[in-house]
């Protein structure tokens, strides 16, 4: 890396509390109607963002000269239904306050009939640690039952703290995602593969899974089924999952613990399934918003740095009508990528390398854009230098230290860390790994692709406040706001610190627009796809 160079302070004053906010009551405002994919929302939001980059001087970012790119996508609005049958007893469950079930299949109706229940623990297959909670049990055709998060296995010199050499200990790994649940639960041939909600382990109250599971869901268009989901993927509230096991003659909190072990297999819980799933389906084109600024140095200008933020949220709740007006999550990381904007313009030339801003659409819908773009890049991905992804600004004050969500994977730690220092911070790595924010967000796409990624938090370390500040603000956003009608704009919010880690993404990319070359570092799991980027 070379010698850190600060940037010139028309450009870093350039990013005010002020226009931050006004950017966020614009796209929380209930014109925008909750920013769901394919209504009014979509179409207010797209050509507010357009407006506002080329308001600042930039270019289209498509290279055919628009300023979208096309995502085209499948939309689906669920009516679920699903009973199970134990000892002859028929027990229907209340959708979406006892369970959430979808399908993302192609049929307009899917039927799962007496299907077999199977609790499989984690659900994970793990060679790299000997782990497997199939253990070669055929669950084709089954409903698969299984617990959110990792294992998280008791490190044996201290059982009060995980085993740093298992899943990563307390940091989430990508098994632990839903994600990967259903995608290995699609690669078995299973019928339905259902979530056990467990608000601690998820960080998210069943309000969070409620409100998603009753919205329309998307997937990328594609021909045939979904290769990443079961029939029928979906997600159970923890009291009616334990009724469940309880009606077959087992103990929730025992067959929990037994999954704790490599040796556990696959208990059958004596009970069938019966899912029908009704689709009200639509194709739509969601569109990313892009833009560019070229860059200046005639070698260089081919190759691209990538500030995303993704522009959605969850639209308006079908049950009550009320907004989801996603003010934190994620209109402030867009009004971050338009203030990133307009520090670039404020530089006296443009960079070296040129800088690409993607607004994506559908990452609450499963990172949908940028998963599009990662596999459908404007500009081809060995030149893409790096990702900077944002998704939600600090809106509580100025903190002592930054988190690194994405700590130990490139060398891009090093100018943040040097950033950080320059701004009388310090660096430090996620404080809530158990969270696995690096694969909740659009980053995780961009990383898959082979792309070195940086994704920040500023959550901890507040300055000049009580101990407990940072663990109530953040925890009160989560357990109040995240996902809900609540993420609307407040008066009490301080965006000092939102300028600040702004400031910091600013001066971290374009320290690499202007030469600073992202590796990978030899012990990332995306190595590897770094390594085929190239080639």
């Amino acid at each position: 890396m070379p010698a850190l160079a600060q940037a010139p302070a028309q450009a870093l004053n350039a990013i005010t509390e002020q226009d931050l906010l006004a950017h966020i009551r614009t796209l929380a405002s209930e014109e925008f109607e909750g920013r769901a994919p394919g209504t009014p929302g979509e179409a207010n939001s797209v050509a507010y963002i357009q407006s506002e980059f080329r308001r600042l001087g930039l270019q289209a970012g498509n290279p055919d000269g628009s300023w979208v790119q096309a995502v085209p996508m499948r939309g689906q609005k669920p009516t679920p239904s699903f009973s199970y049958t134990i000892n002859g007893r028929k027990v229907a469950l209340n959708f979406p306050n006892d369970y959430i079930a979808h399908s993302t299949s192609q049929p307009a109706i899917v039927n799962v009939n007496k299907s077999e229940i199977v609790f499989v623990g984690y659900g994970v297959q793990a060679p790299e640690y000997g782990w497997d909670d199939y253990k070669g049990v055929d669950v084709r055709g089954k409903t698969i039952l299984m617990l959110i998060n990792d294992p998280a296995i008791p490190d044996p010199d201290n059982p009060a703290e995980l085993d740093p050499n298992m899943f990563k200990g307390k940091a989430m790994t990508y098994y632990g995602r839903w994600t990967y649940k259903y995608e290995i639960a699609a690669k078995l041939g299973a019928a339905a593969a259902i979530i056990i909600h467990e608000t601690i382990p998820a960080a998210y109250p069943w309000d969070v899974v409620r409100s998603g599971g009753n919205a329309e869901q998307f997937s990328l268009l594609r021909e045939g089924d979904d290769p990443d989901a079961p029939p029928v993927p979906g997600w159970i509230q923890l009291d009616k999952a334990k009724a469940l096991m309880a009606a077959g003659g087992y103990d929730f909190d025992t067959l929990k613990k037994q999954a704790l072990t490599k040796d556990f297999r696959p208990v059958s819980l004596k009970a069938t399934a019966d899912f029908h799933i009704e689709n009200s389906a639509r194709t739509i084109t969601s569109n990313n918003v892009v833009a560019k600024i070229e860059g200046s140095d005639p070698k260089l200008k081919d190759e691209y740095v990538i500030y995303s933020a993704h522009w959605d949220h969850l639209g308006v709740d079908a049950t009550t009508g009320k907004i989801y007006y996603g003010a934190l999550d994620n209109a402030s990381g867009v009004a971050a990528l338009l203030e990133l904007a307009k520090a670039y313009k404020a530089l006296p030339e443009a960079p070296k390398r040129s800088i690409l801003f993607i607004a994506t659409t559908a990452e609450e819908r499963g990172l949908l854009g940028a998963k599009y773009y990662a596999s459908h890049p404007l500009y081809p991905l060995k030149n893409t230098v790096a990702n900077i992804n944002i998704d939600g600004i600090n809106a509580w004050g100025k903190t002592g230290q930054i988190e690194n969500v994405t700590s130990g994977h490139s060398n891009i730690d090093g100018l943040l860390e040097q950033y950080a220092k320059a701004q009388g911070r310090l660096m430090e790595k996620d404080s809530r790994p158990e969270l696995g924010s690096f694969y909740r967000a659009d980053q995780l796409e961009f990383a898959r692709a082979g792309v070195p990624v940086l994704y920040t938090k500023a959550r901890s370390g507040y300055l000049n406040k009580p101990d407990d500040y940072a663990t109530k603000v953040v925890n009160n956003y989560f357990t109040h706001d995240y996902h809900q009608v609540t993420d609307g704009v407040r008066n009490d919010w301080d965006f000092s610190g939102g300028v600040q880690d702004i400031q910091l993404l600013f001066q971290v990319g374009l320290a690499i627009a202007q030469g600073a070359t992202p590796t990978w570092n030899a012990g990332s799991e995306f190595k590897a796809a770094g390594d085929r980027r190239l080639k």
